[in-house]
C-alpha cells in the first residue's frame, strides 16, 4: 500500500544491512568471503540489496497500485492519481531501503549496536501500525476491503470474502517471491557473518529465518497491535503514554523479549 510501503522498505533495507553487520563493520580484507568496504557503491551485500529493491519489491508496489489502486492507496486514490504521486512512490520505494541499510551501517560503525539492530524493527512496527489502526482507526479495515464499497459497508465477514479476492490472489503470488528470496539473503548473510567470529559453530539458516520472522511478527504486529488496542481503549494522550509504557518494557528495556528476539536472530549473546 501506498501509505506503508514507504516504511516498508526502510524496514527491509535496515533488515539486510543489520543482517550483513558483522561483514559491513570487519577491516577490510578480513573474514572469509568477499572483502567489505566501508564505501556503499563498492559494497556487495549493499548492490544486494538494491537489486532486490528494484528488481523485487518495488515493481510488486507499483503492480498492485496499477491493478487495485482504491486497496493499493487504502482507499483514498484511484486510478486518476497524479503522475507525480505514483513517480514519487516508484522511487520512494527504493530510496527508503537505501536509507535505512545507511542509517543501520552507520550506527554499528558507530557502536550503537541495538539502535542499529531496532531500525527494522522500527520499520516494521511503522508499517504494521499503518495497516491495523491507520490515522483514523480503521487501518485493518481498509486493508480486508478489496474495494471501497466493501470498506464503506463494512462487516466482519468483509475479512472472509478479502481472503479469496484477487488483491489477495495477487498478495499470495507476490509474496511466493518476495519474502523466500529476503528471507534467504539475511539468513545466509547472518549465518556467514556468525561463521566469521564463531568458526564451527553450526546456525542452519531456517532456524535463523524463524527467528526474524518472530522479529517481525511477535515483536512489529504484536506492539502495533498493541499500541491500536491502547489507543482505542485508553484515548489518545492516554493511550499513548501507557503504550510507551509497555513499549519500553517489551521492546528497549535491557533484557526486553524483544531486545533478547533481536540478539537471537542476529546470533549474538547481547545487544
Amino acid at each position: 500500500m501506498v501509505q506503508v510501503d514507504v516504511f516498508w522498505s526502510y524496514a527491509i533495507g535496515a533488515g539486510f544491512a543489520a543482517a550483513a553487520s558483522r561483514q559491513l563493520t570487519a577491516a577490510k580484507g578480513e573474514g572469509s568471503g568477499a572483502s567489505p568496504s566501508r564505501s556503499l557503491l563498492e559494497n556487495g551485500h549493499f548492490t544486494a540489496a538494491v537489486i532486490y529493491l528494484a528488481v523485487f519489491f518495488a515493481p510488486s508496489g507499483i503492480g498492485l497500485l496499477w491493478a487495485f489502486p482504491s486497496w493499493e492507496t487504502m482507499h483514498v486514490g484511484d486510478r486518476c492519481l497524479s503522475t507525480w504521486l505514483v513517480l514519487l512512490f516508484a522511487v520512494t520505494n527504493i530510496t527508503q531501503g537505501i536509507l535505512g541499510f545507511w542509517v543501520t551501517k552507520k550506527l554499528y560503525e558507530a557502536g550503537r549496536d541495538f539502535l542499529a539492530s531496532l531500525q527494522m524493527p522500527l520499520g516494521y512496527f511503522a508499517m504494521f501500525f499503518i495497516l491495523v489502526h491507520g490515522w483514523d482507526g480503521t487501518g485493518y479495515r481498509r486493508f480486508f476491503s478489496p474495494n471501497k464499497e466493501a470498506f464503506l459497508d463494512w462487516k466482519l465477514s468483509n475479512v472472509a470474502h478479502w481472503l479469496v479476492s484477487d488483491v489477495a490472489l495477487t498478495l499470495y503470488a507476490m509474496g511466493l517471491v518476495l519474502l523466500p528470496v529476503m528471507f534467504a539473503l539475511m539468513s545466509r548473510w547472518i549465518v556467514q557473518g556468525r561463521q566469521t567470529v564463531a568458526a564451527g559453530e553450526d546456525h542452519g539458516q531456517w532456524r535463523v529465518t524463524t527467528m526474524i520472522a518472530r522479529v517481525i511478527l511477535g515483536g512489529s504486529l504484536g506492539l502495533a497491535i498493541l499500541a491500536s488496542l491502547c489507543l482505542r481503549w485508553l484515548g489518545g494522550l492516554f493511550g499513548a503514554l501507557v503504550f510507551a509504557g509497555l513499549a519500553y518494557v517489551l521492546a528497549l528495556r535491557q533484557g526486553a523479549p524483544l531486545r533478547r528476539w533481536l540478539a537471537q536472530m542476529l546470533l549474538r549473546e547481547t545487544l
